[in-house]
């Protein structure tokens, strides 16, 4: 089958000339558990499902594959679209991983603010020293760099132009109960004033049977007037599912921290012809530690920028439904045959 034209728009034009795709777009594999797509991902999003995770690796503004930027100064024009659209199809529940340079992800910050993003942790992936083996660095100026960096975003939750902090001590001083009384509600010694009504750094959310007692406690105790506290439509307390919803998924994994000390890729786990056929592809072990801490199996994976299909591949490998898209021929075919490879291994 001939290669169609994709779009540019957001990835650069890709390689066409005389190349034949071996697979039709879209690809469904291993029971619709890895889903992948040809061409522009800017076509795509509006036609994947919610999801729960995002895994952006790419452009770094150093002209690292055909489409990337000469530097990153033009990196918030290149993320722009794809960021609106993240913005536009994510939940509260979505975590975004975003792959890049310590320059980019400082570049990138800023756009990912201003579209509701909330900046959680930044993961260091520390390759060694085993990454500059070999290599000429006598006419660096700065000492070698071994190191990429993985940022994790959620959406941040507001209730009437409130962040779920404001809204939680507003709502109880409405209710006209002491800050102090939220202990007795939550059935807890002293984390409720000092923790889930705190508007400063000790603060988190209340736990789902805390919160619940929480809400019915003000709606049973509270000034009748002002009633249902706690309601998101004003006609009704919220629900105890409906406040889980408003969080993104977190399971901690013991033992890891935010650097993350991996070698570089090589040998059979790195995607090669007559060399490495992609310059940037990421270890599926970590992809398949950010997909584990930020999701639960059934969910869904956006991977926008495939590459070789790692996010898409951990995704099903991990029982969780992977969609990813790819707009260089070549890079499609080398994903598409490993996706194929590593799930029938399986």
């Amino acid at each position: 089958m001939l290669t169609p034209s994709p779009t540019t728009k957001g990835r650069g034009k890709p390689r066409t000339s005389n190349h034949i795709r071996k697979f039709s777009s879209p690809l469904a594999l291993s029971g619709g558990k890895a889903n992948i797509y040809f061409g522009d991902s800017l076509e795509f999003y509006d036609d994947w499902p919610t999801p729960t995770v995002i895994i952006s690796d790419g452009a770094y503004g150093i002209l690292g594959f055909n489409g990337d930027t000469p530097n990153p100064q033009h990196l918030k024009e290149w993320y722009l679209p794809h960021v609106e659209a993240w913005s536009r199809r994510a939940s509260y529940q979505t975590t975004l991983w975003l792959w890049n340079t310590e320059l980019g992800w400082a570049t990138l910050h800023p756009l990912l603010e201003e579209y509701g993003w909330k900046f959680v942790a930044l993961h260091v992936w520390d390759k060694g020293k085993a990454h500059i083996a070999g290599k000429n660095t006598s006419n660096l100026k700065h000492l070698p760099i071994v190191t990429e960096v993985c940022a994790q975003y959620v959406r941040e939750p507001r209730i009437s132009g409130k962040t779920i902090k404001e809204w939680l001590l507003d709502e109880w001083k409405r209710a006209g109960l002491k800050k102090s009384t939220a202990n007795q509600a939550a059935g807890v010694k002293n984390a409720a004033s000092r923790k889930y009504l705190d508007q400063g750094h000790l603060w988190y959310p209340p736990p789902p049977e805390a919160f619940e007692r929480m809400v019915r406690f003000a709606n049973e105790y509270g000034s009748p007037e002002g009633r249902p506290y706690f309601s998101l439509d004003g006609k009704r307390p919220i629900s105890r599912e409906e406040w889980l919803t408003l969080f993104p998924k977190f399971h901690p994994i013991q033992g890891w921290t935010n650097v993350w000390h991996r070698p570089p890729l090589k040998g059979k786990e790195r995607v090669a012809k007559k060399k490495s056929a992609h310059l940037n592809q990421k270890p599926l072990d970590l992809t398949q530690l950010i997909i584990q801490l930020t999701s639960d199996p059934g969910d869904i994976v956006w991977e926008p920028f495939g590459g070789l299909f790692t996010g898409v591949l951990a995704a099903a490998l991990l029982d969780r439904v992977g969609y990813g898209s790819e707009i260089d021929p070549e890079y499609y075919d080398l994903g598409a045959e490993r996706l194929i490879s590593g799930l029938t291994r399986c």
